[in-house]
């Protein structure tokens, strides 16, 4: 059989399984991303040789970005459309700590560990220090979404872990480019950081998508008003509104998928829905068949030989990230974060910062801008590490929760 058959066959089998199979992978401690992963590992020429992402395209990494920017995107306005704008608002104190404090932290603290243990440059280990810093929203809504996360841990912290899941995933964009802007030795880098990155890019992207999610909010009231929409339920109107989000912000060199964010939250608070919950549900299936495909297509193209060079200390590396990089910051943090106060709640979000799909597209846009293969090497193994740790620590974590009281 030809080579998209046999990816065809796959990505559907794969998404028929797990959806099958959903409440037992909670009981046993598997998450969709997880199995998605090893059956593409299991599937590439390291070990099948069925799937190779190379004989499609000329670039295969160019094909990776592509796909983690468009999953990236439906599962950010799967996260907006979860947190009303009040919610948001309410909890600005402690949003603005974990973003503006917590995230640049675990940025320093993976370039340090990456300086010290792997003896890399310092530009470079900062690079990768963003890259991994912010907290993927597509892994961590596997995390907090679900009929166990719902039933077993309060609205407040799966509240503020999708939120700043959401927010710091776009905001992370100035943090990546300031450093590739240092390794190009860019001329008047911090004018072309302020100006271009932070006031553009970044606030452009912020006003790009609010006015758009507040135009489609504002063009289906007036559709029901006058009844000239059928009732068919929003998954296809985000959808398109997630298209010409992305689309539109690309086209403008603004910051895409921060946008979208913010065209979700904007469309969230101008609509009226009656059936929240069923759309929410419709929503949290049509991000879960796109996190399978871009799981999948990263176990095809795994740099396993990058890994092998650097040695077991990699493995130490990694696993010292995911315990320092941010449960530190938020258990020293947490009586100034509203909902994380208690000891158990900073404990929980300290350690479910899941590194994904986030940095599997910062990391490919950085080798793309630097030609630093190094960053590719490094972050898609901690990307594998996260995935599995978390995967594997999400139900039996969530129960803990639970049991430890209310």
């Amino acid at each position: 059989m030809d080579t998209i058959s046999v990816t065809l066959i796959i990505v559907g089998g794969l998404t028929l399984g797990i959806g099958i199979c959903s409440v037992l992978l909670e009981r046993a401690s598997v998450s969709a991303p997880l199995i998605a992963l090893f059956v593409g590992f299991v599937a590439s020429p390291h070990v099948l040789g069925w799937v190779d992402p190379a004989t499609w395209v000329a670039d295969e990494q160019v094909l990776l970005e592509e796909a983690a920017r468009f999953t990236l995107a439906i599962g950010l306005m799967g996260v907006a459309l979860r947190i009303p704008a009040a919610s948001i608002r309410r909890r600005w104190k402690s949003l603005s700590i974990l973003l503006l404090v917590a995230m640049p932290m675990s940025m320093l603290i993976t370039g340090g560990l990456t300086m010290a243990l792997l003896q890399q440059p310092l530009l470079p280990a900062l690079l990768i220090g963003a890259i991994a810093a912010p907290t993927d929203p597509v892994v961590a809504s596997s995390i907090v979404t679900g009929r166990m996360a719902e039933s077993h841990l309060p609205l407040r912290l799966r509240r503020i872990i999708s939120a700043e899941s959401g927010l710091n995933d776009g905001l992370a964009f100035p943090l990546v480019w300031l450093p590739i802007l240092l390794v190009n030795h860019y001329s008047n880098v911090m004018e072309h950081w302020l100006t271009r990155t932070l006031f553009w890019e970044v606030g452009g992207a912020i006003l790009v998508g609010w006015i758009l999610g507040t135009l489609a909010a504002s063009g289906l009231r007036r559709a029901e008003d006058r009844h000239t929409i059928e009732n068919t339920g929003l998954l296809g109107f985000t959808l398109a509104l997630t298209l010409l989000t992305l689309g539109t912000a690309k086209w403008l060199q603004t910051d895409d998928v921060l946008a979208v964010f913010f065209a979700g939250i904007a469309f969230d608070a101008g609509s009226t829905r009656s059936d929240r919950l069923k759309e929410e549900r419709i929503q949290e299936t049509v991000n879960q068949f796109f996190v399978l495909p871009i799981f999948a297509l990263l176990g095809t193209v795994l740099p396993i030989d990058q890994w092998l060079h650097h040695g077991p200390k990699l493995i130490l590396w990694a696993i010292l990230i995911l315990l320092l990089r941010r449960l530190p910051l938020l258990l020293l943090c947490k009586s100034m974060l509203g909902p994380l106060r208690r000891p158990r709640d900073a404990i929980f979000a300290g350690w479910f910062g899941p590194i994904g799909v986030a940095a599997i597209f910062y990391a490919v846009l950085a080798v793309r801008e630097t030609q630093q293969p190094v960053v590719w090497s490094l972050v898609s193994l901690l990307i594998v590490v996260s995935v599995v740790a978390h995967g594997v620590t999400a139900s039996p974590a969530i129960r803990r929760y639970k049991q430890s009281g209310t």
